[in-house]
């Protein structure tokens, strides 16, 4: 009916929305807004340009070009904050593309052997991918070095390419550490700082109808923030470093988001702009490192429960944040501190290879690589290691939904096409090699920010430009790169996305699923028979929320995927929200119960429970909305009624309305 209705509005403006492209590849190609990295930029600019230059003073610019391969996978790798983790980012990944161009020269011209050495790379390239953030860029240099070691011809020895490649990474690594002295602590200090403004900026939400982005805001600050401070907390034992001062000052803010939760429902007083000014103090506090005499904060006379919890968190905030040392019970993280390094890495070498997710993208990636090499390998035509390029990209497990993914590559590679078809027809090899290196590798930071597309786009040229200074094939590259993009692209949509039909449901139902359960024993454990302690409440929520971030992320894929998988996403997206307002209202309830609100009944806590548990299973069951009718009885002034509305409303969510 909807569409009668379009239809009759404007015959010219139906034809111009079936003419226009479709939403979902719109969303791929609208820019994001983001600052200029200009000290990424320069690094860029520095690190890819410098080794050319050596190279031709030294009469060997195809040693200066492998260098400079080397730094662009630093570049792209170069996405951390903090100096240590991007001695991770970027130092640890070299490792595994050094291996990785080692086994491709090693089978370089060997037809079945390379195709067969590379599949096996691609398969343990996607089983470690799952690990983390790093094992992700290491698998992901892994496949792409050896990708590029078996389809171009390498400087003998074969220790020399591997070597070659490894010094660009450190050279990036090395530009990217000389402000360490002088900067320190700043990545984490301002994180945290961040953090703080992103608090008070969801308290200045309080009541409004922009409360639920502000609270999504914040997650993701804490988020960052524990990452960054634990990584490093899980090395430093101490309990008077400023590493710890910097921990205690994000601890105290778990409270205050708490009672920003009871405040968005219940507070009066709260919601005065003098608290979100006085949180944002706090965070200049932070920023700057600075400590002394607390302050004599002006607030507003609290009216209740709720506002009673946002100044008493408040208030404690800013003694901690003012304070030289840390608050000596306040230095244990809030999430549990990271298991030691020998740990983890049992628990990841588990998860990757026992893992049905794990196994599932390996072999997904296995075949579509398999198939690519094959083609270059041993079909009669000439292609390049350009097609397994293109698949690897695409085929990357957390850079978004393969569908878009794809079809967003081949646009990119289309217009980084024409900038290098411009430099290759126009610039001479040698000394001017040099400067067009600098203002290339310069976008690439700047065009990464913007999206997947504009980082294609940025990255095309610069690699073409390394390819031509090996190969010496000049012009002739842009064509057959341009027709090897969309055969690694459609290899990419046929076997890697199109032969696995895995619906959005199964990836993304069960984990909201998951997440409604956690909420239900989140209700539990606030106010059930065995309600725990504070702090383990306060771990449970925040783990529920990070849940629900990456619930909200597998959705905002599926969104940019087309029907129907983009539709079913986009229905079911309001139970995401709801869900999330659902953890809200319960952190609500047991923050003015510890202020003086009375507590709930059993019974009534108990029920909502066993509502939240029968949407979950009703998540499970079916790909599509059911209807259900849920009713849930209790005392219309109590603590839980708010808490009573919201699990209502996620459950008439789940129902659809009736055609009509």
């Amino acid at each position: 009916m909807g569409e009668d209705v379009g239809g009759n509005s404007s015959g010219s403006g139906t034809r111009a929305g079936r003419l226009s492209p479709p939403e979902w590849l719109l969303k791929g190609l609208r820019p994001q807004t983001a600052p200029v990295p200009w000290a990424a930029c320069a690094r860029a600019a520095v690190a890819l340009a410098a080794p050319l230059a050596v190279g031709l003073a030294a009469g060997q610019p195809q040693y200066g070009a492998l260098v400079s391969m080397g730094a662009l996978s630093g570049v792209i790798g170069d996405t951390a904050d903090a100096y240590r983790m991007r001695i991770f980012n970027i130092a640890v990944p070299q490792l595994f593309g050094a291996v990785g161009v080692t086994l491709g020269t090693l089978v370089y011209g060997e037809g079945w052997l390379a195709v067969a050495a590379l599949t096996f790379v691609a398969l343990v390239s996607g089983m470690i991918s799952s690990i983390g953030a790093v094992a992700s860029v290491g698998g992901l240099l892994l496949l792409l070095n050896a990708v590029v070691g078996a389809g171009l011809p390498m400087p003998e020895p074969w220790w020399r390419a591997p070597l070659l490649l490894t010094l660009g990474g450190l050279f990036v690594l090395v530009l990217t550490l000389l402000a360490w002295p002088l900067r320190g602590r700043t990545a984490e200090r301002t994180a945290v700082a961040e953090t703080y403004r992103s608090v008070a900026d969801l308290l200045g939400a309080a009541g409004t109808a922009a409360y639920d982005d502000k609270r999504q805001a914040v997650t993701q600050s804490l988020n960052t923030s524990y990452d960054l401070i634990l990584a490093l907390r899980a090395r430093d034992h101490g309990r008077r470093s400023p590493l710890v001062r910097l921990l205690s000052q994000l601890n105290v803010l778990i409270p205050l988001v708490e009672a920003a939760a009871a405040a968005h429902l219940h507070g009066r007083a709260s919601r005065q702009p003098e608290i979100a000014a006085a949180v944002r103090d706090l965070a200049d506090v932070v920023d700057q490192s600075g400590r002394g005499d607390v302050p004599d904060l002006v607030l507003p006379e609290p009216e209740g429960p709720a506002d009673r919890a946002v100044e008493s968190a408040l208030r404690h905030a800013a003694v901690v944040v003012h304070s030289a040392e840390p608050d000596p019970d306040n230095v244990d993280d809030r999430l549990g501190r990271p298991a030691a390094l020998s740990i983890r890495a049992r628990r990841a070498t588990r998860s990757a290879l026992f893992s049905e997710p794990s196994w599932r993208y390996g072999l997904r990636l296995a075949l579509c690589i398999g198939l690519a090499q094959s083609l270059v390998s041993l079909v009669p035509v000439q292609r390049s290691y350009w097609v397994a390029l293109t698949v690897t990209f695409v085929l990357k497990p957390d850079f978004g939904s393969v569908f878009s993914r794809a079809v967003l590559r081949a646009l990119g590679t289309a217009a980084g096409l024409v900038v290098a078809a411009a430099v290759l027809a126009q610039v001479p090899r040698g000394w001017w090699d040099v400067p067009v290196m600098m203002l290339l590798a310069a976008l690439i930071p700047a065009f990464s920010a913007k999206g997947y597309a504009f980082q294609t786009a940025a990255i095309t040229p610069v690699i073409l430009l390394l390819s031509d200074i090996l190969s010496h094939q000049g012009l002739g590259l842009v064509p057959s790169r341009l027709v090897d993009s969309l055969i690694g692209c459609a290899i990419a949509l046929v076997a890697g996305y199109l032969l696995w039909p895995e619906s959005w449901h199964t990836r993304i139902g069960d984990r909201l699923a998951t997440a409604v359960e956690d909420a239900a024993r989140y209700v539990a454990s606030a106010f059930g028979a065995e309600a725990e302690d504070q702090g383990e409440r306060v771990r449970r929520r925040r783990r529920i929320y990070r849940d629900l971030s990456s619930v909200r992320l597998e959705f905002q894929r599926a969104l940019t995927e087309p029907p129907p998988t983009g539709t079913r996403a986009a229905a079911w997206w309001p139970l995401v929200v709801a869900v999330e307002r659902v953890v809200d209202a319960t952190t609500a309830a047991r923050v003015r119960v510890d202020h003086g609100a009375a507590p709930p009944a059993r019974a009534e806590v108990a029920a909502i429970e066993q509502q939240l548990r029968e949407l979950a299973e009703g998540l499970r069951a079916s790909e599509v909305l059911v209807e259900v009718r849920a009713e849930l009885e209790g005392d219309e002034e109590g603590v839980l009624a708010p808490l009573r509305q919201e699990v209502l409303a996620a459950r008439s969510i789940a129902s659809p309305d009736s055609p009509g």
